[in-house]
Protein backbone atom coordinates (compact mmCIF):
# COMPACT_ATOMS: atom_id res chain seq x y z
CA UNK A 1 0.00 0.00 0.00
CA UNK A 2 2.95 2.36 -0.49
CA UNK A 3 1.71 5.65 -2.01
CA UNK A 4 -1.86 4.34 -1.86
CA UNK A 5 -5.12 5.27 -0.15
CA UNK A 6 -7.63 2.89 1.38
CA UNK A 7 -11.08 4.33 2.13
CA UNK A 8 -13.85 2.92 4.31
CA UNK A 9 -17.29 4.42 3.62
CA UNK A 10 -20.36 3.36 5.56
CA UNK A 11 -21.99 3.31 8.98
CA UNK A 12 -20.58 2.79 12.49
CA UNK A 13 -19.66 -0.81 11.64
CA UNK A 14 -17.61 0.59 8.77
CA UNK A 15 -16.02 2.91 11.32
CA UNK A 16 -15.15 -0.09 13.49
CA UNK A 17 -13.46 -1.75 10.52
CA UNK A 18 -11.48 1.46 9.93
CA UNK A 19 -10.50 1.63 13.62
CA UNK A 20 -9.44 -2.01 13.48
CA UNK A 21 -7.30 -1.34 10.41
CA UNK A 22 -5.63 1.64 12.10
CA UNK A 23 -4.82 -0.48 15.16
CA UNK A 24 -3.52 -3.38 13.04
CA UNK A 25 -1.27 -1.13 10.96
CA UNK A 26 0.09 0.77 13.97
CA UNK A 27 0.43 -2.28 16.20
CA UNK A 28 -1.78 -0.47 18.70
CA UNK A 29 1.01 1.93 19.58
CA UNK A 30 1.42 5.69 19.20
CA UNK A 31 3.52 6.31 16.08
CA UNK A 32 5.07 9.71 15.43
CA UNK A 33 5.09 9.33 11.64
CA UNK A 34 1.28 9.40 11.33
CA UNK A 35 -0.24 12.72 10.30
CA UNK A 36 -3.82 13.95 10.24
CA UNK A 37 -4.80 14.57 6.62
CA UNK A 38 -8.52 15.21 7.18
CA UNK A 39 -8.45 18.79 5.89
CA UNK A 40 -7.43 17.56 2.45
CA UNK A 41 -10.84 15.89 2.27
CA UNK A 42 -12.86 18.62 3.97
CA UNK A 43 -13.41 16.46 7.05
CA UNK A 44 -13.25 19.10 9.76
CA UNK A 45 -15.69 18.92 12.66
CA UNK A 46 -18.42 21.55 12.15
CA UNK A 47 -19.11 23.92 15.02
CA UNK A 48 -21.50 22.31 17.48
CA UNK A 49 -21.12 18.81 16.02
CA UNK A 50 -20.20 15.80 18.18
CA UNK A 51 -17.69 14.52 15.62
CA UNK A 52 -16.51 15.14 12.06
CA UNK A 53 -17.97 13.19 9.15
CA UNK A 54 -14.78 11.15 8.99
CA UNK A 55 -11.10 10.78 9.73
CA UNK A 56 -8.01 10.58 7.50
CA UNK A 57 -4.56 9.48 8.65
CA UNK A 58 -1.37 9.22 6.60
CA UNK A 59 1.60 7.02 7.46
CA UNK A 60 4.36 9.28 6.16
CA UNK A 61 7.09 6.62 5.91
CA UNK A 62 5.16 4.82 3.16
CA UNK A 63 2.75 7.59 2.13
CA UNK A 64 -0.14 5.23 2.92
CA UNK A 65 -3.44 6.94 3.72
CA UNK A 66 -6.33 5.31 5.63
CA UNK A 67 -9.66 7.12 5.52
CA UNK A 68 -13.15 6.73 6.92
CA UNK A 69 -16.23 8.66 5.78
CA UNK A 70 -19.62 8.42 7.48
CA UNK A 71 -22.40 7.49 5.06
CA UNK A 72 -24.87 5.20 6.80
CA UNK A 73 -27.14 4.79 3.77
CA UNK A 74 -24.70 5.28 0.84
CA UNK A 75 -27.16 7.79 -0.58
CA UNK A 76 -26.71 11.53 -1.09
CA UNK A 77 -28.16 13.49 1.84
CA UNK A 78 -29.04 17.14 1.23
CA UNK A 79 -30.96 19.39 3.68
CA UNK A 80 -34.16 20.58 2.04
CA UNK A 81 -33.67 23.97 3.71
CA UNK A 82 -29.99 24.54 4.52
CA UNK A 83 -30.83 27.64 6.59
CA UNK A 84 -32.95 25.60 9.01
CA UNK A 85 -31.15 23.18 11.34
CA UNK A 86 -34.42 21.31 11.86
CA UNK A 87 -35.00 20.89 8.14
CA UNK A 88 -35.95 17.56 6.65
CA UNK A 89 -33.18 15.93 4.63
CA UNK A 90 -33.61 14.81 1.04
CA UNK A 91 -32.30 11.26 0.81
CA UNK A 92 -31.48 10.71 -2.86
CA UNK A 93 -31.75 6.94 -3.22
CA UNK A 94 -30.38 6.94 -6.76
CA UNK A 95 -27.41 9.27 -6.16
CA UNK A 96 -24.15 8.36 -4.38
CA UNK A 97 -22.82 10.70 -1.67
CA UNK A 98 -21.22 13.90 -2.95
CA UNK A 99 -18.05 13.01 -1.01
CA UNK A 100 -17.56 9.86 -3.08
CA UNK A 101 -18.29 11.60 -6.36
CA UNK A 102 -15.69 14.21 -5.48
CA UNK A 103 -12.87 12.05 -4.12
CA UNK A 104 -13.25 8.64 -5.78
CA UNK A 105 -10.29 9.34 -8.09
CA UNK A 106 -7.97 9.54 -5.06
CA UNK A 107 -8.72 6.03 -3.74
CA UNK A 108 -6.88 2.79 -4.49
CA UNK A 109 -9.05 0.56 -2.29
CA UNK A 110 -12.66 1.33 -1.35
CA UNK A 111 -14.61 -0.67 1.24
CA UNK A 112 -18.35 0.02 1.51
CA UNK A 113 -21.10 -1.08 3.83
CA UNK A 114 -24.67 -0.22 4.75
CA UNK A 115 -27.63 -1.90 6.42
CA UNK A 116 -28.44 -1.10 10.03
CA UNK A 117 -29.84 2.40 9.43
CA UNK A 118 -32.52 1.14 7.05
CA UNK A 119 -35.38 1.18 9.55
CA UNK A 120 -38.28 3.47 10.37
CA UNK A 121 -36.72 4.75 13.61
CA UNK A 122 -33.54 5.95 11.90
CA UNK A 123 -35.50 7.56 9.07
CA UNK A 124 -37.68 9.49 11.49
CA UNK A 125 -34.80 10.39 13.81
CA UNK A 126 -32.65 11.68 10.94
CA UNK A 127 -35.65 13.31 9.18
CA UNK A 128 -34.76 11.50 5.97
CA UNK A 129 -37.27 11.97 3.12
CA UNK A 130 -36.77 9.64 0.15
CA UNK A 131 -36.10 11.29 -3.21
CA UNK A 132 -35.72 9.64 -6.63
CA UNK A 133 -34.86 11.43 -9.88
CA UNK A 134 -34.35 14.65 -7.93
CA UNK A 135 -37.88 14.82 -6.48
CA UNK A 136 -39.82 13.29 -3.57
CA UNK A 137 -40.37 9.59 -4.04
CA UNK A 138 -43.76 8.49 -5.40
CA UNK A 139 -43.04 4.77 -5.58
CA UNK A 140 -45.38 3.04 -3.13
CA UNK A 141 -43.08 -0.01 -3.00
CA UNK A 142 -40.53 2.06 -1.04
CA UNK A 143 -42.95 2.37 1.87
CA UNK A 144 -41.34 -0.97 2.73
CA UNK A 145 -37.87 0.29 3.63
CA UNK A 146 -36.32 -3.03 2.62
CA UNK A 147 -37.31 -2.29 -0.98
CA UNK A 148 -35.78 1.20 -0.74
CA UNK A 149 -32.53 -0.28 0.58
CA UNK A 150 -32.45 -2.89 -2.19
CA UNK A 151 -33.00 -0.17 -4.81
CA UNK A 152 -30.28 2.05 -3.32
CA UNK A 153 -27.65 -0.69 -3.02
CA UNK A 154 -28.23 -1.81 -6.61
CA UNK A 155 -28.21 1.79 -7.89
CA UNK A 156 -25.00 2.52 -6.01
CA UNK A 157 -23.21 -0.58 -7.30
CA UNK A 158 -24.25 0.19 -10.89
CA UNK A 159 -22.83 3.71 -10.53
CA UNK A 160 -19.59 2.48 -8.94
CA UNK A 161 -19.14 -0.25 -11.54
CA UNK A 162 -19.53 2.38 -14.27
CA UNK A 163 -16.74 4.43 -12.65
CA UNK A 164 -14.21 1.60 -12.44
CA UNK A 165 -13.46 1.76 -16.16
CA UNK A 166 -12.05 5.26 -15.75
CA UNK A 167 -10.39 4.37 -12.42
CA UNK A 168 -8.55 1.16 -13.42
CA UNK A 169 -6.33 1.06 -10.32
CA UNK A 170 -9.28 1.16 -7.90
CA UNK A 171 -10.25 -2.07 -6.12
CA UNK A 172 -13.81 -1.75 -4.78
CA UNK A 173 -15.31 -4.03 -2.14
CA UNK A 174 -18.85 -4.12 -0.76
CA UNK A 175 -18.84 -5.64 2.73
CA UNK A 176 -21.89 -7.66 3.66
CA UNK A 177 -23.93 -6.76 6.74
CA UNK A 178 -22.51 -7.29 10.20
CA UNK A 179 -24.90 -9.47 12.26
CA UNK A 180 -26.67 -8.35 15.43
CA UNK A 181 -26.99 -10.80 18.30
CA UNK A 182 -29.76 -9.39 20.48
CA UNK A 183 -31.65 -12.03 22.45
CA UNK A 184 -34.96 -11.52 24.28
CA UNK A 185 -35.46 -7.98 23.01
CA UNK A 186 -33.75 -5.18 21.11
CA UNK A 187 -31.20 -2.61 22.28
CA UNK A 188 -33.90 -0.52 23.98
CA UNK A 189 -36.20 -3.31 25.15
CA UNK A 190 -33.88 -5.36 27.33
CA UNK A 191 -32.08 -7.34 24.64
CA UNK A 192 -28.80 -8.96 25.69
CA UNK A 193 -25.87 -10.97 24.31
CA UNK A 194 -24.56 -12.55 27.50
CA UNK A 195 -22.89 -15.64 26.08
CA UNK A 196 -19.16 -15.70 26.92
CA UNK A 197 -18.12 -18.90 25.12
CA UNK A 198 -16.92 -18.55 21.49
CA UNK A 199 -18.42 -20.74 18.77
CA UNK A 200 -21.21 -22.08 21.00
CA UNK A 201 -23.49 -22.58 18.00
CA UNK A 202 -20.88 -24.14 15.72
CA UNK A 203 -17.53 -23.34 14.17
CA UNK A 204 -18.11 -23.82 10.44
CA UNK A 205 -19.75 -21.96 7.57
CA UNK A 206 -20.88 -24.50 5.02
CA UNK A 207 -23.13 -22.68 2.55
CA UNK A 208 -21.84 -21.39 -0.79
CA UNK A 209 -23.87 -18.18 -0.94
CA UNK A 210 -23.89 -15.12 1.28
CA UNK A 211 -26.40 -14.47 4.05
CA UNK A 212 -26.64 -10.91 2.70
CA UNK A 213 -28.64 -11.54 -0.46
CA UNK A 214 -29.06 -7.84 -1.28
CA UNK A 215 -25.34 -7.10 -1.55
CA UNK A 216 -24.56 -10.46 -3.12
CA UNK A 217 -27.07 -9.88 -5.91
CA UNK A 218 -26.03 -6.24 -6.40
CA UNK A 219 -22.35 -7.02 -7.08
CA UNK A 220 -23.01 -10.11 -9.22
CA UNK A 221 -21.72 -9.52 -12.74
CA UNK A 222 -19.88 -6.31 -11.81
CA UNK A 223 -16.26 -5.46 -11.06
CA UNK A 224 -17.18 -4.66 -7.45
CA UNK A 225 -15.96 -7.47 -5.19
CA UNK A 226 -17.93 -9.07 -2.37
CA UNK A 227 -16.35 -8.94 1.10
CA UNK A 228 -18.56 -11.57 2.73
CA UNK A 229 -18.29 -11.52 6.53
CA UNK A 230 -21.88 -12.13 7.65
CA UNK A 231 -21.93 -15.88 8.26
CA UNK A 232 -18.52 -16.13 9.94
CA UNK A 233 -19.36 -13.19 12.21
CA UNK A 234 -22.67 -14.84 13.07
CA UNK A 235 -20.70 -17.56 14.86
CA UNK A 236 -19.30 -15.07 17.40
CA UNK A 237 -22.28 -13.94 19.44
CA UNK A 238 -20.07 -13.54 22.54
CA UNK A 239 -17.76 -10.96 20.94
CA UNK A 240 -19.90 -7.83 21.20
CA UNK A 241 -19.45 -4.97 23.68
CA UNK A 242 -22.56 -6.15 25.55
CA UNK A 243 -22.81 -4.11 28.77
CA UNK A 244 -19.14 -3.16 28.84
CA UNK A 245 -18.96 -0.01 26.72
CA UNK A 246 -16.91 3.02 27.80
CA UNK A 247 -20.01 4.75 29.14
CA UNK A 248 -22.40 1.89 29.87
CA UNK A 249 -26.08 2.67 30.26
CA UNK A 250 -27.93 0.62 32.84
CA UNK A 251 -29.97 -2.19 31.28
CA UNK A 252 -28.80 -1.26 27.75
CA UNK A 253 -26.56 -3.78 25.97
CA UNK A 254 -24.64 -3.14 22.75
CA UNK A 255 -24.98 -6.36 20.78
CA UNK A 256 -24.34 -4.66 17.44
CA UNK A 257 -20.81 -3.23 17.71
CA UNK A 258 -17.81 -5.46 18.40
CA UNK A 259 -15.04 -5.49 20.98
CA UNK A 260 -11.65 -4.50 19.58
CA UNK A 261 -9.33 -6.34 19.14
CA UNK A 262 -11.93 -8.67 17.72
CA UNK A 263 -14.13 -9.65 14.81
CA UNK A 264 -13.45 -6.59 12.56
CA UNK A 265 -9.76 -7.61 12.59
CA UNK A 266 -10.80 -10.82 10.83
CA UNK A 267 -12.75 -8.79 8.26
CA UNK A 268 -9.55 -6.87 7.55
CA UNK A 269 -7.45 -10.02 7.30
CA UNK A 270 -9.86 -11.29 4.64
CA UNK A 271 -9.82 -7.88 2.93
CA UNK A 272 -6.00 -7.82 2.86
CA UNK A 273 -5.94 -11.33 1.39
CA UNK A 274 -8.39 -10.26 -1.35
CA UNK A 275 -6.38 -7.11 -2.12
Amino acid sequence: MRNKTIAFVGDSLGRQQFQSMMCMVSGGEHIIYVEDAAREYGLVKPRGAKRPDGWVYRFTKTNTTILYYWSASLSDLVPINSADKASDVAMHLDRPPAFLRRYLHRFDVLVLNTGHHWNRGKFEGNRWVMHVNGKPNENKEFEDIRNAKNFTVHSFVRWLDSQLTSHPRLKAFFRTISPRHYRNGDWNTGGTCNNTIPLTNGSEVLQDGSNDKVVESAVRGTKVKLLDITAISELRDEAHMSGYSIRPTQSVNDCLHWCLPGIPDTWNEILIAQI
